[in-house]
């Protein structure tokens, strides 16, 4: 019941407002309560019922289906008509407990597990800024640039370019920059890994991941696959070894299968990198696989102006000795060049000075060698 008073001159006088809900209101209440209820009945029941198993289908029977566990182990199990048909390949949902399978998985298989250890990206890094190097630029650009940009060329002429190259070298000396930068002149998908990565823990894991890393390549073509530290998968095989060796040797033959497996003239093509050539298996590097060895090894003179310009061409420097910094950069890496630029900024930060002078270089220099030698092992000791 509402009361309101209204004033009257000096009388007031009260009037009464009955407001009484209707049945209609009452019952669009009871709905949305109702609804409220079975939606949080809903969300319960999805919480206490059981995750399903993805599972990849391996052979399809007569009226049985092999179907293979994350685990790698493999079953086979009953299936209904409802599912629809399934081929060798497919994903689907099963039951943990009796492996039933529930339904077939929506996700397209194109969804690469390899993706999750690789990095794929496009280069911007150009020829112009990497100092030095010319002969092994001009070999890449022969063996992995020319046929990507002009495979009539090849067919013209009646020859076969290799599939891909083998940078070998020491640490530090710019292969993998010889890998963006052609990837960047291609306009290719540069695929990047490192050989360790490829060995997984279960059995068949590390083949898959190589199947599936090609596949890949051939889906984002032109595309160039970049294996760091190649070694750790093919090094030279022996006869008898542990449970883990036989996996990395069976994750290298599947390498090998797949560099066989496509054309000279596909466009996709392998660019392996070592820092040990010497303990490499021989079957990686014969005729119609990685057969091309390009050595990458430390700058010479000219070579050490070229970098050290590169890298310090955008510093604001005060009048600086070239040859002397250079004579006294020789014997390091690209690396360690890049590296002493760095530092060398540092020490003038430091000092709150505006351009980096000649000797903020030779401290950076001294810092450079001094973390090397900490860093490199002794031989007694």
């Amino acid at each position: 019941m509402l009361f309101l008073s209204m004033a009257d001159g000096n009388e007031t006088s009260e009037k009464s407002f009955s407001y009484e809900p209707t049945v209609q209101q009452f019952e669009m209440e009871n709905k949305l309560l109702r609804d409220t209820v079975q939606q949080l009945k809903n969300q319960l029941d999805m919480l206490k019922s059981t995750p399903l198993m993805v599972c990849e289908v391996k052979d399809v029977l007569t009226e049985e289906i092999v179907i293979k566990v994350p685990n790698g182990n493999e079953f086979v199990v009953n299936v209904s008509d409802e599912i629809g048909k399934l081929r060798s390949g497919d994903f689907v949902l099963v039951e943990q407990r009796n492996l039933n399978i529930v339904r077939k998985h929506d996700i397209s298989q194109k969804k690469f597990d390899v993706e999750k250890f690789v990095i794929m990206d496009k280069p911007t890094l150009s020829w112009k800024e990497i100092g030095g190097l010319e002969d092994q630029k001009l070999e890449v650009q022969e063996v992995i640039e020319l046929p990507l940009l002009k495979p009539k060329l090849f067919k013209e002429i009646g020859i076969q370019p290799p599939k891909g190259i083998l940078l070998h070298g020491e640490p530090g000396t710019g292969k993998t920059l010889l890998a963006k930068a052609v990837a960047n002149s291609t306009n290719s998908t540069f695929i990047e890994l490192v050989g360790s990565e490829l060995v997984q823990k279960f059995i068949g894991e590390g083949a898959k991941l190589v199947k599936d890393l090609f596949t890949l390549a051939r889906e984002k073509a032109p595309t160039i696959i970049f294996i760091d530290e190649i070694d750790a998968i093919a090094a030279a095989r022996v006869e008898l070894g542990t449970s883990g060796e036989r996996e990395v040797q069976r994750t290298f033959m599947q390498l090998l299968a797949e560099i066989d497996g496509f054309d000279n003239l596909d466009n996709v093509k392998i660019i392996g990198c070592t820092n040990r050539i010497d303990i490499l298996d021989p079957a990686i590097t014969r005729p119609g696989r990685l057969d091309r060895l390009i050595e990458v090894g430390l700058p010479d003179k000219k070579a050490i102006a070229q970098i050290f310009n590169v890298h310090s061409k955008a510093m604001k420097t005060a009048k600086l000795k070239i040859d002397i910094i250079t004579d006294e950069l020789e014997g390091m890496s690209g690396a360690e060049i890049k590296s002493v630029c760095t530092e060398a900024g540092y020490f003038a930060i430091r000092e709150n000075k505006k351009k980096v002078s000649h000797d903020d270089f030779m401290q950076a220099i001294e810092k450079v060698r001094r973390k090397e030698s900490e860093e490199t092992p002794h031989m007694f000791g």
